[in-house]
């Protein structure tokens, strides 16, 4: 996911796709110790967009800490 698509979703939407992707990065970490994956380069790109997503909710929450303390 791009961090331009990442911009333009809401808290609430990053939140629920933040959750989503953990999920999916789990279950490919399972699925790879298993039995190796086709292309195990997946797991990095799902543990990227973890990371992106993360990254954008705590420059939301500095953001907003920064807005109330300005008032």
């Amino acid at each position: 996911m791009k961090p331009s698509v990442i911009r333009e979703m809401s808290t609430n939407e990053l939140k629920e796709r933040l959750e989503e992707e953990k999920k999916l990065l789990e279950k490919l970490k399972l699925n790879h110790s298993v039995s190796p994956l086709e292309n195990p380069l997946k797991i990095q790109l799902y543990r990227k967009t973890v990371a992106r997503i993360k990254t954008e909710l705590r420059k939301r929450v500095i953001e907003e800490s920064n807005k109330e303390i300005s008032r």
